[in-house]
């Protein structure tokens, strides 16, 4: 049964195309939806009362309050639905988690002598860009061979700009040198061109040209140039062998597919560009909730279909977001219902037509099984990993003697040099397994000196006090973790729990939700063979030992640990390697504060600075020709 108030709500709810956002008796939202019409979407929730499945049973049971946003039109709609989705992060919506842009190539063709830039951003700035690549290690590989084949410049536009001389690259033969040298544009730009077809995959129709050039070059005796065209087409034909091709047709295009099991879906999109795969990418989502798939093993084929089906049309609505290259064509396993509007909204986005098409046989369904494929695979390896991490996570909970199971758990640790630029960090664990986007790192502020327990005080007060930002989750949810692991012995388990005790004073829903202990290392002088982890109210350590799970569950607490204090030293060195280049403008006559504020602020630090001229530096303002001239002999240069 609905309340009175939805029912009014609902009542006045008008017939436009439009965005309704549901919300439970909190106030939070808990699912976005769009409509042709809004009246009769929001009579499928408020006045049908059976026939629901899982999922919109579950929904309205939540549902406390609703608004609305009306759209002059569905396709307003539906980009408006992406937004509010990528912005609220609904508890009952598909959410595309991975927030990242996949890099790519750029090459700014209007320039003369353009660089290869790798990036993570698509403009609408006039440049040709090449990829998404699916990893940082597939794109340096491609970058490798466009370096070894071709001799594109490799420094930036400000060496580039300032070089009086060539760099090593030129003596190496690797860059024709057009810093310094005088080196015809049209050269130049015609193999731009060769890099071009190269990264767009048209690699034979490129090696075809160079032979009739190489056997040219050879017929009029230069030998030389014939032996560099031979090298290069040898290279390039190495490339090839590299590369799968899966169409005839040289076209780019992605290919999407989805497959679900045991509550867990993988989203699997293949990057085909002129006819070759240059990569892949996974996205794993949790499903239990957002489609209540509670017992997949026993669903039907159709009710399968209709969840991956859901899962597809969620995941292509938030996926081209945010300057994602948009190929001019898109391969899904499964028909979903606003194909054509997404369609419409993608083409506009590209500027020219985009079609999504779902084969059923031949060449193009050949390659959505094999995105179908790649996707099963991953999801059978996240399931098998995911149900190791949950047996190990259980003997840990029953070793510690936890009544919650440990679903989160953090720990932190301290890092100084003799007591300067003291910090800390704090890594999370999100069912076994490492989620870097809740890591957080701390500045000592209060402690003067080295004082490990006084650090630790500081940063456990600062993450579990009711102001803090870091322990602020998704909706404005206080996540708090299951485990607390503190690097050291029973000093530091006697400090943090001394800190919780006083917290909870404050936030009386700590008082039993935290779970606290300490991870020693092992006494090798006393033969002692693993780490010991300390518990609050028994004075020896846990034995860790008595199984290979619960030795198992022990690396996992050591390797949180080893995390935590990777991610310690790696923010202490840089705030110290920070704090070493600026006290280089300490020492120089001439500069104080004023100056050194100026500068820092122009070259956004040092090492823009050391490649500006006397002459750039003069030029600024409150600067003279003198005072330039010692900062760069200060700078090393």
């Amino acid at each position: 049964m609905v309340s009175d108030l939805i029912k009014q709500r609902y009542d006045l709810a008008p017939s436009d195309p439009g965005v309704y956002l549901m919300k439970d008796i909190q106030g939070r939202i808990i699912y976005v939806g769009k409509a042709k019409n809004l009246k009769k979407r929001l009579a499928s929730y408020f006045v049908r009362e059976s026939g629901h499945d899982n999922k919109t049973t579950l929904l309205i049971k939540n549902i406390a309050d609703f608004d609305i946003i009306i759209t002059s039109t569905e396709h307003e709609a539906l980009i408006l639905e992406a937004t509010l989705i990528k912005k609220h992060k609904p508890k009952y919506n598909i959410f595309l988690k991975d927030g990242k842009n996949y890099p790519c190539f750029r090459i700014d063709t209007t320039e003369d002598y353009p660089l290869l830039q790798v990036v993570r951003k698509i403009k609408n700035d006039g440049a040709t860009y090449f990829g998404p690549y699916s990893s940082g290690h597939n794109i340096k590989t491609v970058l490798r061979q466009v370096n070894r084949i071709f001799k594109l410049r490799k420094c930036r536009d400000r060496n580039f700009q300032n070089r009086t001389r060539p760099c090593i690259q030129f003596q190496i033969k690797a860059c024709l040198g057009p810093c310094c040298n005088k080196v015809p544009v049209e050269i130049y730009k015609k193999m731009v061109g060769d890099v071009a077809l190269f990264l767009k995959g048209r690699s034979p129709d490129l090696v075809k040209r160079l032979k009739k050039e190489m056997a040219q070059e050879a017929e009029n005796q230069e030998f030389e140039k014939a032996a560099y065209i031979r090298d290069t087409i040898f290279a390039i034909e190495r490339s090839l062998e590299q590369q799968i091709a899966v169409s005839a047709d040289l076209m780019d295009r992605d290919v999407v597919a989805s497959v679900e099991k045991e509550g867990r879906a993988v989203v699997t999109l293949l990057f085909v560009r002129s006819g070759y795969v240059v990569g892949t990418e996974h996205h794993l989502f949790d499903v239990k909730l957002n489609l209540n798939v509670v017992d997949s093993d026993n669903l039907d084929t159709t009710t399968i279909k209709s969840a991956t089906s859901k899962i597809l049309e969620a995941f292509l609505k938030q996926y081209y977001q945010a300057g994602r290259f948009i190929p001019s064509q898109i391969l899904t396993a499964e028909n979903f219902e606003d194909k054509a509007l997404l369609e419409e909204a993608l083409s506009l986005a590209k500027g020219k037509k985009v079609n999504i098409l779902v084969p059923e046989r031949g060449e193009k369904r050949l390659i959505v099984d094999m995105a179908i494929n790649n996707a099963q695979r991953e999801l059978e390896t996240s399931i098998l990993k995911n149900n190791e991490n949950s047996q190990i996570l259980t003997t840990l909970q029953k070793s510690l003697g936890m009544e919650n199971y440990p679903k989160r758990i953090e720990c932190f640790d301290n890092s100084n040099i003799a007591g300067t630029d003291p910090v800390s960090s704090m890594v999370v664990f999100i069912d076994g397994e490492l989620a870097k986007s809740l890591y957080r790192k701390f500045i000592i502020k209060s402690v003067k000196g080295h004082d490990d327990y006084a650090y630790m005080t500081e940063v456990l007060t600062r993450r579990f006090s009711i102001q803090s930002d870091a322990n602020i989750g998704k909706n404005g949810d206080m996540d708090l973790p299951d485990l607390l692991v503190v690097d050291g012995g029973k000093g530091q388990l006697s400090m943090a729990m001394a800190v919780l005790s006083d917290l909870e004073l404050k936030r009386p829903e700590l008082k039993g939700k935290i779970k606290v202990i300490g991870l020693a290392k092992k006494d090798l002088e006393k033969g002692e063979t693993h780490d010991k982890v300390y518990v609050w109210g028994r004075s020896n350590p846990i034995n860790m030992t008595q199984s290979s799970q619960s030795i198992k569950a022990l690396y996992l607490l050591q390797r949180l640990r080893d995390e935590a204090h990777r991610f310690a030293i790696t923010f202490q060195r840089q705030r110290r390697a920070k704090r070493a280049e600026l006290s280089i403008l300490d020492g120089v006559e001439g500069v104080g504060k004023k100056r050194k504020a100026m500068l820092l602020a122009h070259f956004k630090g040092i090492s823009a600075m050391k490649m500006a001229t006397v002459e750039e530096i003069a030029a600024l303002p409150g600067m003279s020709k003198s005072v330039a001239e010692k900062l760069k002999i200060a700078l090393g240069e």
